[in-house]
């Protein structure tokens, strides 16, 4: 599938809008929205080599990868600034002189100035960031003075990693530098309004490339948060409040500073739609997460450093179902369509095997420190479930 286009011929002459991706709730790299049911983000050979190897146990519990494309930055004379994604990787850039037809474009809905002002208005200094947050969904963002400068509003998250994106791009590469982007599956685009809990795995979060100040700089994060208590920390997190309409927000620095008492209540609080705790999931997660841990036990020589482990329901769901006396839809097997969970990012991740690290750091039996955190993360779950 590599340096194919994810598009049919037809499909690829259509000229398609990209968006920001509006519900990214963590990381630090910006996710877009590439369709309704595709997202793309920066390629890393690691996480490409993962994907290209994935064992087949492990499908169900990560995104489909869909290919890759190639994109460039343009900027107009307005400093709006502007990614071209040319449908077939390799392939001579269209825009340059070919047909116009076969590119895909991406316009930024901002300009490098408005997105650091839209940013700097909704969210003043990155500490709201690191407080509660809220933004409504059939409403629009206002500033401090009232006025509402997005149509649609964002995870604030979302647009902090977007900006900074768009900032690295347009100083460090100039317009004819062509990036590779993954294309991998929206695993939210089924929800209404979608409650994701994004928990960075695992006891270890540096990578064996990781230089020794990088090194030292994640094990004291991880030391100094529930990474080394629990095995797992909040990354991020938004959570549909039904009696407000608004979604909760939580970033990654909330997550650092949390106890392991504190980490239970977050995952209680993420369970709560504003009116009562959705008791009702619990099972459903429990066993989602006992089935990826069975499979992690089972995949030797993996290390999954870095990576995060997305738990999504629908806020709406319930109340639908209540509304019209009707079950909850569900999958085969045990896992009802109502939650889902789903590891991401593989930037990091080792495995024998692997075809961007031909001699990677020799690993025995599976990753323990992400079995440890999956461990720690139902035992908790399952207190919740017990009323404790």
């Amino acid at each position: 599938m590599v340096g194919q286009s994810p598009l049919g011929p037809a499909e690829g002459s259509a000229a398609v809008l990209l968006q920001p991706f509006v519900h990214q709730v963590g990381g630090h790299t910006s996710m877009l929205t590439y369709d309704e049911h595709t997202i793309c983000k920066p390629l890393v050979s690691q996480e490409l080599s993962f994907y290209e190897s994935l064992p087949l146990a492990m499908r169900q519990f990560t995104p489909q990868y869909k290919g890759i494309v190639s994109v460039h930055l343009k900027k107009d004379s307005l400093g709006n600034l502007t990614l071209i994604a040319s449908p077939s990787l390799g392939q001579p850039d269209s825009s340059a002189g070919g047909d116009p037809a076969v590119t895909l474009w991406h316009k930024c809905k901002w300009s490098h100035t408005q997105v650091t002002k839209t940013f700097k208005d909704s969210c003043p200094g990155k500490m709201l960031l690191r407080t509660d947050l809220q933004y409504h969904t059939d409403s629009l963002l206002e500033d401090a003075n009232g006025n509402q400068p997005e149509r649609k509003s964002h995870n604030p998250w979302g647009l902090h990693c977007h900006r900074q994106h768009l900032n690295r791009m347009s100083s460090k590469h100039n317009e004819n530098k062509l990036h590779q982007f993954l294309l991998l599956e929206n695993v939210v685009s089924k929800y209404s309004y979608p409650c994701i809990l994004d928990l960075k795995m695992g006891t270890r979060q540096h990578g064996d490339d990781a230089s020794e100040e990088k090194k030292a700089r994640h094990i004291k994060k991880c030391e100094q948060s529930t990474s080394a208590s629990l095995g797992v920390r909040v990354c991020g997190m938004q959570v549909y409040q039904a009696d407000t309409g608004h979604f909760l927000c939580k970033d990654k620095y909330y997550g650092r500073k949390l106890s392991p008492e504190g980490f239970q209540q977050t995952l209680r609080q993420f369970l709560c739609n504003g009116n009562q705790l959705r008791t009702d999931l619990l099972e459903p997660i429990i066993l989602r997460l006992k089935a990826l841990l069975a499979v992690i036990r089972k995949q030797s020589s993996y290390r999954f450093y870095s990576s995060s482990l997305l738990i999504i329901y629908d806020g709406q769901e319930h109340k639908e179902s209540a509304d019209h006396h009707l079950p909850f839809p569900k999958t085969h097997g045990t896992s009802p369509s109502r939650v889902d969970v789903r590891m991401i990012d593989f930037a990091h991740t080792t495995f024998k095997g692997s075809k961007s690290n031909p001699n990677p750091t020799p690993y025995d039996g599976p990753d323990h420190g992400y079995i440890f955190g999956l461990e720690n993360l139902i035992k908790i779950l399952q207190s919740l479930s017990e009323g404790k």
